[in-house]
């Protein structure tokens, strides 16, 4: 087979996740797709009722259980269930030297499916994406993501090493069996800096999201009497970060697919004064002892305005939330927010 690094961009390699057993794997998106199912029948029948088709309501009720008992399911990430959190790997504590060596973790595994050919989301493809960077940038990659930061005046944004003293570092905290807070346990995350290896604020990343977005939105400035700097990225090379890609999903928000690195929202409207569906970008992150989201709300800018430009890139609403608390949701929670700034500017 061939893995191009845009199959593991986009999950789409077939290399596991945490789950060795592709069973389990497969279970868990079967009670995810019958989730669905299920969501979209409730919501069909609800529909026939309203509109007098003699739906009796004991079947909606009995639906609606059958949906809220699968809900988790449909909640979480393909491939991952709500005892991910129990899989070993989560706790390694070997330090590994560079990437190519923490292949050795799961370079003799077999892949779970032809690349290409199906969804699951693996923190071990972005592994070996790192290491497809350290070769080909001749830099070992934390040397080279450290650079990048710093161009983007990320200057807080550190490798998760534990031997290191860095300052203003949070503690971690999780919940233990009987429910009681307490301090995360030791892990040590060389082995995947590319998939959850790096601390950071959330000044940090509303930098790296206005970087994206003005990068995004610099392209459409054309006809602005002020000449702008170019964006860090090419805005074509945004636009196709964040353009769906066929055969993924996502479980924080089913109206999205996802693109390259970023679970992506589509502008959609089918009704005049109904649901209107924008378009954003969003990723939320999960490790032992911390949850974190970042989601860029874009501004949708007239192509020809009447006037002058009024204010130049980036035009929208980013907001990102890190929690030193694991497995907490946070997608919903910045939507809200992204939606509540975004309803206040167009009021203004």
């Amino acid at each position: 087979v061939t893995i191009t690094t845009r199959l593991l961009v986009s999950h789409l390699s077939g290399i596991r996740h945490y789950e060795k057993d592709i069973a389990k794997v497969k279970e868990e998106k079967e009670k995810a797709n019958r989730a669905l199912k299920l969501t979209k029948s409730h919501q069909d029948k609800e529909q026939k009722e309203k509109e007098g088709k003699g739906i009796e309501k004991t079947d909606c009720v009995k639906q609606k259980k059958e949906h809220e008992s699968e809900t988790k399911s449909r909640n979480s990430k393909p491939g991952r269930n709500d005892k991910e959190f129990e899989q070993e790997e989560y706790y390694l504590k070997e330090k590994f030297e560079s990437v190519i060596e923490s292949l050795k973790i799961f370079k003799n595994d077999p892949l779970f499916f032809k690349p290409g050919s199906q969804f699951l989301y693996s923190t071990y493809g972005f592994t070996l994406l790192s290491a497809v960077v350290e070769r080909a940038s001749g830099q070992k990659f934390t040397d080279y993501m450290l650079k990048m930061f710093r161009d983007l005046d990320m200057l807080s944004t550190v490798l998760d090493d534990n031997e290191a003293m860095i300052y203003n570092r949070a503690r971690c905290y999780i919940y233990n069996k009987k429910g009681r807070l307490v301090n995360a346990p030791y892990v040590d995350n060389s082995y995947k800096w590319a998939g959850g290896g790096f601390l950071s604020s959330v000044g940090d990343l509303l930098k790296f999201g206005n970087a994206l977005l003005y990068s995004y939105q610099a392209g459409q400035f054309k006809n602005s009497n002020a000449k702008l700097l170019p964006g860090y990225l090419k805005p074509g090379t945004v636009a196709m970060m964040w353009t769906p890609v066929p055969k993924t999903e996502v479980s924080w928000d089913r109206d999205g697919k996802y693109a390259m690195a970023w679970a992506v929202v589509e502008k959609n409207q089918q009704y005049g004064c109904c649901r209107q569906q924008r378009h954003y970008a969003s990723h939320t992150g999960g490790a032992v002892g911390a949850s974190s989201v970042l989601l860029i709300l874009p501004e949708e800018l007239d192509p020809e305005p009447p006037g002058p430009w009024p204010v130049a890139p980036p035009r929208g609403v980013i907001v990102t939330i890190i929690c030193n608390m694991q497995s907490v949701s946070l997608n919903s929670t910045a939507l809200k927010i992204a939606r509540e700034f975004d309803k206040e500017k167009r009021a203004q």
